[in-house]
């Protein structure tokens, strides 16, 4: 089992004034925020994970989302292309700290790609077309990683932010999701679990080191993988769910030891 580092990004002051694109504005308490993040962090930690936390950008209310910025992978980084163009000034603070262990590529304009849109499940990398990752984006990441033999799927999907919101993995051949807002086709060599309905955003889960990661109020979804024989850690991230994020947004996990 690979040693995991994780990017991490501290908690912006402004994270009130976020973006919002499906959900209702909702008062969000900082102070209780940048609580919520050092237990994420600290959940890391206990999972093996080494974390390195990069300052935050105050202009840049959404900055601790910094999964956004950038893929990576073992023999490269992608340096994404946010479809929020407010969101692309987080971008060149998280770069230093990648390409210390990567070489990087780019996704360029018209491409618009954002890391929350990319579920990776080995070597096919899942992508949804949402409204902040476009076609062209989508093509400019699978030449990039030709050479590198992985395989990029396109995911037709409507009615969340990112692919991520609404479909993540359970283990290496299982995928939780919530199956209104794509399309089950699209995953025809995988074993597919239906979130509560009242319970959407449970399907962002973060998998680490073979326990996965829930928030602690999604009480259905945590009976229902406790049922199917699932590790599970939970948090309360509820202030972040309010920004319309959830658990992989976090934090860039990668193998520092590879390259």
């Amino acid at each position: 089992m690979p040693a995991l580092t994780a990017l991490t990004r501290a908690v912006s002051p402004r994270l009130a004034e976020c973006e919002l694109t499906f959900i209702g504005r909702q008062p969000i308490d900082y102070a209780a925020a940048v609580h919520q993040h050092t237990h994420y962090q600290q959940l890391l930690r206990d999972l093996g994970v080494k974390v390195i936390e990069l300052p935050a950008e105050d202009r840049c209310p959404d900055s601790c989302f910094l999964e956004d910025t950038a893929l990576v992978l073992d023999e490269v980084a992608i340096i994404t292309r946010p479809g929020s163009e407010a969101r692309r000034r987080e971008v060149s603070g998280v770069v230093p700290a990648i390409v210390e262990y990567r070489n990087v590529l780019q996704i360029d304009a018209p491409g618009t790609l954002e890391g929350g849109d990319i579920l990776r499940m080995g070597r096919n990398l899942f992508v949804g077309t949402s409204v902040r990752s476009n076609v062209q984006g989508i093509e400019m990441l699978g030449v990039a990683l030709q050479p590198f033999g992985y395989k990029v799927i396109a995911v037709p999907m409507q009615g969340a932010l990112h692919l991520k919101s609404v479909c993540t993995a359970l283990d290496d051949h299982t995928l939780l999701a919530d199956l209104r807002h794509l399309d089950p086709a699209a995953f025809p060599e995988y074993r597919l679990v239906q979130v509560p309905p009242d319970e959407s955003p449970a399907a962002n889960v973060l998998r680490v080191n073979g326990t996965v990661c829930i928030h602690a109020g999604f009480h259905k979804t945590i009976d229902l993988l406790q049922s199917q024989g699932y590790e599970l850690s939970t948090i309360n991230i509820s202030e972040f769910l309010k920004a319309e994020a959830g658990l992989t947004c976090m934090s860039i996990l990668f193998d520092a030891s590879a390259s």
